[in-house]
């Protein structure tokens, strides 16, 4: 299985990054390019714009990163006791559930100066007309930054608290606490550094993504210049085929971005812990802490209220017929904008359940049976086969999906289905595998072990018990696998040659029409699937166990 996993994820990755590398040196036979030659890394420097673009790009990525973790670490220090368990998972999952491009088009329709935001405060300002304020595609991303962490500070949340029950929580806190440190004081100083390892590799790939978004960048800009990975999307759409070698060298500059952060991070965590260090050992007592952790908390509490409403905004646009300037809701409603966009969205809806369905359905047997694997020959996993698995969420896709999709062309395979569904589950799989190796690990080892007391073989033991009491987990992780499969802009964009239409890749074009209600009904469809999804993945354990509370994980 594990020499599965390596073919179908490591394999097509080396094999995308070495397409990209050729190509990025000018060698590209089938546009009649010989290299190796450095003219792709010229014509990208003459870029313009360039280096504006890598600024945002990095002032962006990190931004949105470090708030998120910041907001993240403080809702945990002043909630994590109400979001222990499932529930954190329940209330967390509508945020979770939502498509990135469909959060960032409810996102601009509610922060744009004719936004909802802008009409409540309308008559409180006495604004007569919409105020001239770039709110959405500002220069300084300030809209972007914000649409990342809403998006990355709950995924943030629910990784600090499945640390958190890794480490001896209680017992540190009480230590602290008996020690005269404020509560705030002890999460700083002893719980933070306990979780930091246990998190690190989630903040890189948050990190990953938004130093690498397109989508979002797309819908909420900035736009002249844009960051880095949307100037390289452009000109691999360039119908200038030229442009495919310097957009390729680009390619590994984002690439070397995205590493070159990496190693900020990282040297960053090593001068974080020499200073906390001697914080700890310079002592000091009190409750200095404590506002700060509540301040965040209280950011993170209205950010996910930005993000609730910016949904809510989809839903009201997608029915609104008159919205005149500056009432609160339309003065009259209409189902046209479903009409008319239901001539267009049948092949959408159908190739995104088939694309969610296969992708889902293979990474959460290939997930079941790596974790099976690791049980029958009794030991854990290695720090390599980690690194593995995260590997296609720590990489930019700019950096290897184009290359992959040359190297389909070359061995004959079409811009389809099979493709993008291939593309797709490079990144579904891991987070498919992330969600469920927790559960499968904290099973109770007596019940297999009962059940092979009785003569039960390996695998019914897997079928009989394993799987039955792992239900409501396996299905938590199948609704995440369809949330990323949804989600999939670039991989859909780049395996599919624009022939592959989605509701994410029709939604993101419509978001720069003039029609909001279109561009409303299409991403409320979109993000309608995961929502089914994450409600079923609660309703069907409920249903099954209701007569059985302890195989609700909590839920009850």
């Amino acid at each position: 299985m594990l020499a599965a996993v390596v073919l179908g994820l490591l394999l097509p990755i080396a094999a995308g990054l070495w397409e990209t590398l050729r190509a990025a040196f000018g060698h590209f036979p089938a546009i009649g390019a010989t290299g190796p030659s450095l003219s792709p890394f010229a014509a990208l420097l003459a870029t313009p714009g360039l280096g504006q673009a890598v600024a945002l790009s990095l002032w962006t990525g990190f931004a949105a990163t470090a708030l998120s973790l910041l907001l993240a670490l403080g809702l945990c220090a002043v909630a994590h006791a109400r979001l222990s368990g499932s529930r954190g998972a329940r209330l967390l999952a509508p945020f979770l559930a939502a498509p990135h491009a469909a959060l960032a088009i409810g996102l601009a329709f509610t922060i744009a100066p004719s936004g909802w935001i802008a009409r409540v405060l309308a008559p409180l300002l006495g604004w007569d007309r919409p105020p001239d304020v770039a709110l959405v595609g500002d220069p300084w991303g300030l809209a972007l930054i914000a649409g990342l962490a809403i998006k990355e500070m709950p995924f943030l949340v629910l990784m600090l608290l499945s640390a958190l029950t890794q480490i001896p929580l209680r017992e540190a806190m009480a230590a602290g606490r008996s020690l005269g440190y404020g509560r705030g004081l002890v999460w700083m100083k002893v719980i933070v550094p306990q979780v930091w390892p246990l998190i690190r590799l989630p903040v890189m790939v948050v990190l990953a993504y938004s130093l690498s978004v397109v989508d979002m960048a797309l819908i909420l800009g900035p736009s002249n210049p844009p960051t880095l990975a949307v100037m390289l999307t452009r000109m691999f759409s360039d119908p200038d085929i030229f442009a495919l070698l310097p957009a390729s060298a680009g390619a590994l500059v984002q690439l070397t971005l995205v590493l070159g952060s990496f190693a900020a991070l990282l040297a960053a965590e090593r001068v974080a812990g020499a200073i906390g260090l001697w914080w700890i050992r310079a002592g000091g007592r009190g409750l200095t802490a404590e506002p700060i952790l509540r301040g965040a908390a209280g950011a993170a509490a209205a950010l996910l209220a930005l993000g609730a409403l910016a949904m809510a905004s989809l839903v009201v646009w997608s029915v609104a017929f008159r919205w005149p300037w500056p009432a609160p809701l339309p003065e009259s409603w209409s189902w046209r904008a479903w009409r008319t966009a239901s001539g267009g969205w049948d092949s959408a809806v159908f190739n995104t359940l088939v694309l969610a369905g296969l992708t889902t359905a293979a990474s959460l047997v290939l997930a079941i049976a790596w974790l099976e694997g690791e049980d029958r020959a009794r030991r854990g996993r290695a720090g390599w086969a980690e690194a593995l698995i995260y590997l296609p969420l720590l990489l930019p896709q700019i950096g290897f999906l184009y290359g992959l999709n040359v190297l389909f062309l070359r061995l004959g395979l079409r811009a389809d289905l099979f493709a993008v569904a291939w593309a797709q589950a490079l990144f579904v799989f891991p987070y498919v595998m992330i969600t469920l190796s927790a559960p499968w690990r904290a099973l109770d080892a007596r019940l297999p072990r009962a059940a092979a007391s009785l003569g039960a073989g390996p695998w019914r033991r897997l079928v009989a018990v394993k799987l039955p009491v792992l239900l409501a987990p396996m299905l938590t992780a199948a609704a995440v696998g369809v949330a990323v499969s949804v989600a999939q802009y670039l991989p859909t964009l780049f395996m599919g040659a624009g022939r592959v239409a989605t509701l994410t890749t029709e939604a993101v074009t419509l978001a720069s029409g003039s029609d909001r209600r279109i561009a409303a009904a299409y991403a409320s469809l979109q993000a309608a699937l995961p929502f089914a999804a994450y409600l079923a993945a609660f309703a069907i354990p409920a249903l099954a166990f209701r007569h059985r509370r302890a195989l609700l994980g909590g839920a009850a």
